[in-house]
């Protein structure tokens, strides 16, 4: 069974500077619980913000490190979802419903990748 990388893209200068609502993280839970039930869930988590990530980057045989916040990007991966399921539009469905738990205030992308496997 294909697995799929949901990564969620979101604004940092746009997210509701107080975080998820209480409501948003009950329904989120009750989706979450309701995903590893069904058997398609395999791993899910929110990341922390940009201001404490750190960037690596191989170029013309150099690293170059850079400490974040990363202020020239607009949008962040947030989040993400390891999930698995029977084909893309089984995957498409669950990622619709975990977009849909947010408030409409909310600004949020999710971007499906299937992992290659072998």
């Amino acid at each position: 069974m294909p697995r799929y990388l949901t990564m969620v893209r979101i604004d940092e200068k746009n997210a509701p500077a107080e975080g998820p609502s209480e409501a948003l993280m009950e329904r989120m839970g009750a989706l979450i619980e309701e995903m590893t039930k069904a058997g398609v869930l395999l791993d899910t988590a929110g990341l922390t913000p940009t201001s404490e990530g750190t960037r690596v980057t191989w170029s013309n045989g150099e690293f170059t490190v850079t400490d974040g916040p990363f202020t020239e990007t607009k949008e962040v991966i947030g989040g993400y979802a390891l999930i698995q399921a029977k084909d893309k539009a089984e995957v498409l469905e669950w990622t619709k419903r975990f977009l849909a738990v947010h408030e409409p205030y909310w600004t949020i992308t999710s971007e499906i990748r299937e992992i290659a496997e072998g």
